[in-house]
């Protein structure tokens, strides 16, 4: 099992990326930490799915550039 730590060490995004990048998020709950499975942008103070435009309704704890 991942540790929490390790987790949040693989998304080292700083502060808030450009709002014209979109972004892989870690998100958190009672249950752990889990990676959201589309990409988010970080929109007026607000996380939101960058395909659908709707609000993450979950509690953010790091982000990092994408993946290929």
């Amino acid at each position: 099992m991942v540790t929490r730590e390790r987790r949040l060490a693989e998304f080292d995004g700083n502060g808030e990326p450009p709002p014209d990048q979109a972004v892989e998020v870690l998100c958190e709950d009672h249950s752990g930490t889990y990676q959201l499975p589309f990409p988010c942008r970080f929109v007026e103070g607000q996380w939101r799915n960058s395909e659908s435009g709707g609000a993450v309704e979950a509690t953010v704890v790091g982000w990092r550039l994408p993946r290929f």
